[in-house]
């Protein structure tokens, strides 16, 4: 049998091909699970509608601004009306504005610091919130954050301290849910050549140093990711919650 079949997901935060969460959603399908996607904004709305047109034609495709509760709310009723019940959600949303990301973070102003602590980590809370009623035989939320939560890497800033926050939820969530039989983690993955990445000032150089410096001299793969996000999502992972799980070829591991 199938890892996930019979498993019913919502994928939010695919921008294109490229993006951790498609890697994450390809593994969850090919595993057994029928899923539902979101997407930000009509910018992204085709290149979601691409992707997720090859799970099938009737695949459930929704607009979210994670930063509305109407629409959070919205999204929720209508995974309720088309599926009835839910077993997984992956929340890969992050953003910070660009200006933030460039500079020192001693100059971030009180706004971009709002805007990326709401997006990247107050969103895992109320998705989850959301979700929870729906997943009456238990379940999994994964988040993704970045060794940037716990040291410091240049020029990411504030997501570094959204990503801590996002870290942090995933823990006080984990308590809460637990009796529920939902178990909420994060996959920390190394860097990726997503879109999202790209607006890091110097992320090229960061591709160079974790191939040189990790245990495994070279970069993780969005298939690995995938992995680990269906492990995650499987009941091999029934007694795992609350966790950061780091996939980035042991970086993590190294002080120098």
């Amino acid at each position: 049998m199938s890892l996930l079949a019979g498993k019913l997901g919502i994928v939010f935060g695919v921008a294109n091909k490229r993006s951790i969460a498609w890697a994450i959603a390809q593994a969850w399908q090919k595993a057994g699970a029928r899923l539902a996607f979101t997407y930000q904004g009509e910018r992204l709305k085709e290149n979601v509608e691409e992707l997720a047109g090859t799970f099938g034609p009737d695949t459930l495709m929704l607009p979210c601004d994670v930063t509305k509760d109407e629409d959070i709310a919205r999204v929720f009723a209508e995974v309720g009306q088309k599926f009835g019940k839910l077993h997984l959600l992956l929340h890969s949303v992050a953003f910070a504005p660009k200006d933030a990301l460039e500079g020192d973070f001693l100059s971030t102003s009180r706004e971009a610091f709002r805007i990326a602590h709401d997006v990247s980590a107050y969103s895992l809370i109320a998705l989850a919130r959301g979700a929870a009623p729906l997943m009456t035989e238990g379940g999994s939320i994964i988040g993704m954050t970045y060794y940037g939560s716990e040291k410091v890497v240049p020029h990411y800033n504030v997501m570094g301290v959204a990503k801590a926050s996002l870290e942090a939820s995933t823990r006080y969530l984990a308590y809460d849910l637990g009796p529920k039989k939902i178990r909420v983690n994060c996959i920390s993955a190394g860097p990726v050549n997503t879109l999202a990445a790209r607006g890091i000032a110097g992320f090229t150089d960061m591709l160079k140093h974790y191939e040189a410096h990790a245990p495994l001299k070279r970069n993780v793969l969005p298939d690995e990711l995938g992995a680990t996000g269906a492990f995650l999502a499987s009941d091999g992972a029934a007694a795992i919650t609350g966790q950061v799980i780091y996939v980035d070829c042991g970086y993590q591991i190294m002080g120098m």
